[in-house]
């Protein structure tokens, strides 16, 4: 970095970590109040609330279609339809660095004995909270400090990223454009690493996530007249063995990918066929290749396999792709990002086999998304209901946000 945008990053650094109570307050003001799924009318006001009085301007940001509300519904998720994010923005014209948080909480109930702790049948036991927490910090102390950024900071708040498909709900609303997005960056608070560390992967950062559901159309009738019937439990069976034999004939084995059936069922009787049966199933993969080719074949074996049987099929896809963390933007960042970590403490560290909805942010702009580490090895990991985090580390999340914008805009202003 050159000294002038060294300088800015320093101060800072310096104003997000004296924000440190503030955040801790906001955090837990939003853990007290987890929304799922897309729509999340009260975090969304929090939010828009905060900005308001920082005086940052902003617009509802979000669609949801008929057909993305049919797919969920498929998929068992009814409901979706409205998407709550915010988008809001900070100096003016180009060029244009993102910082993304997500808002939404999980269908757990929490049973961690907390002051704070959520009373609903929800939680965030992932550590969104923080996020929403951490980039309000952020976005206060840029705001300070707007007549010095050379270009524009955009602040993407978003719902359901647990649904795979929330930050996509924001794009297809204009989120990265009108100023154009040039770079983006995203991070996520780990509670079972180490309070204070700060890690990336190059390239691929998170695997894929694809959810199939099949409904399998067949004739039901008694037991005892099987011939008269088409059995859409066997054919279940069938389609069970062929798509977890597709992995084994038709994957590379060195090919990072999963395929687990985990749902299947139908009827109500022993003496009765039903008419229909279901199955639902998910894929996860680092590899794109491999990815590629398994969800161009599963459509046509489940196909085959119901036709051969004389069923009829209805299948059902959702996608989320990989993340992907653009080495070179990692390289303009690290800088700025070892200013609040420490020189040479920000390290690589292998993908998350977990899946990231920031891929679809990843897939339109370069970006970057790293990991901060917010508890300590062997504690409770995320999605568990007794997961906390070492709220010590915000300030940091804060100021990695901040350095991040301010030091990419002064390079590129001065680059």
């Amino acid at each position: 970095m050159d000294p002038e945008t060294r300088g800015l990053v320093a101060r800072l650094v310096d104003e997000a970590r004296a924000l440190q109570d503030g955040i801790v307050e906001d955090r837990r003001a939003l853990h007290r109040i987890p929304e799922t799924g897309m729509e999340l009318p009260e975090t969304a006001a929090f939010v828009t609330e905060r900005l308001d009085a920082l005086g940052i301007g902003w617009r509802p940001c979000g669609t949801v279609s008929p057909e993305l509300t049919r797919r969920y519904e498929e998929l068992g998720y009814p409901g979706v339809t409205r998407s709550t994010g915010v988008i809001a923005q900070i100096g003016s014209g180009g060029p244009c660095i993102l910082l993304r948080a997500d808002m939404d909480a999980l269908p757990i109930a929490e049973e961690n004995d907390l002051p704070f702790r959520s009373r609903r049948a929800c939680s965030h036991m992932c550590g969104h909270d923080a996020h929403a927490a951490m980039l309000l910090a952020a976005a206060a102390v840029l705001k300070r400090h707007e007549a010095e950024l050379p270009g524009t900071v955009k602040l993407m708040f978003q719902p359901g990223e647990e649904l795979g498909y929330g930050s996509k709900t924001m794009i297809d609303d204009g989120a990265l454009e009108a100023p154009r997005v040039d770079a983006a960056f995203g991070l996520h608070v780990i509670a079972n690493e180490q309070a204070g560390r700060v890690s990336y992967t190059p390239g691929v950062t998170s695997s894929s996530l694809d959810t199939l559901a099949v409904r399998i159309q067949g004739r039901g009738g008694h037991t005892s007249a099987p011939q008269q019937c088409t059995d859409p439990l066997m054919v279940a069976n069938q389609v069970y063995q062929a798509v977890n034999l597709l992995m084994t004939r038709e994957v590379d084995p060195a090919a990072s990918i999963t395929l687990s059936v985990g749902t299947m069922g139908g009827g109500t009787v022993p003496n009765a066929l039903p008419d229909t049966a279901e199955l639902k199933l998910g894929m996860r993969s680092f590899d794109v290749s491999a990815r590629a080719h398994v969800l161009e074949r599963l459509p046509q074996l489940i196909r085959d396999y119901c036709h051969a049987w004389r069923a009829g099929c209805e299948i059902a896809a959702f996608s989320c792709p990989c993340t992907y963390t653009s080495p070179e933007l990692a390289a303009e960042l690290l800088p700025a990002l070892e200013a609040v970590a420490g020189p040479g403490a920000v390290r690589q560290t292998e993908p998350m086999a977990a899946t990231e909805d920031f891929a679809y942010v990843s897939e339109s702009v370069p970006s970057m998304f790293v990991q901060l580490g917010a508890g300590s090895p062997g504690a409770a990991p995320h999605h568990n209901p007794r997961m906390v985090l070492d709220e010590s580390v915000l300030w940091m999340g804060a100021a990695l946000h901040a350095a991040a914008a301010a030091g990419w805009l002064g390079g590129r202003a001065r680059g």
